[in-house]
């Protein structure tokens, strides 16, 4: 996925689904979401301690917003800080629910 730094992986099973990075020791970084009828209803998105603060959490978003427009799904965010990023990027209004 473009721009990103991380190898941004997705898997989803049912209606619940993630973007998650390995960054590697056993720890990931991820974001969750829950699909109801194409949109993602993004929950929780979480980095562990020692990666915080390196905008890890912001490139799970970022790949989420590009699957979202790349299959023509829609993203509701309830996540504080995915709220709080979809404020901050107007651009992003084409995939907001």
């Amino acid at each position: 996925m473009a721009d990103l730094e991380h190898d941004v992986q997705f898997e989803q099973s049912g209606n619940r689904g993630r973007f998650f990075i390995n960054l590697g020791g056993g720890q990931e970084a991820e974001m969750t979401f829950l699909d109801r009828d194409g949109t993602f209803v993004v929950d929780h998105t979480g980095v562990p301690k020692p990666f915080e603060g390196k905008g890890i959490a912001l490139e799970l978003v970022k790949a989420g917003v590009q699957y979202a427009r790349d299959h023509d799904k829609k993203i509701e965010p309830v996540c504080p800080y995915v709220v709080m990023q979809f404020k901050r990027h107007k651009d992003w209004d084409d995939i907001a629910a």
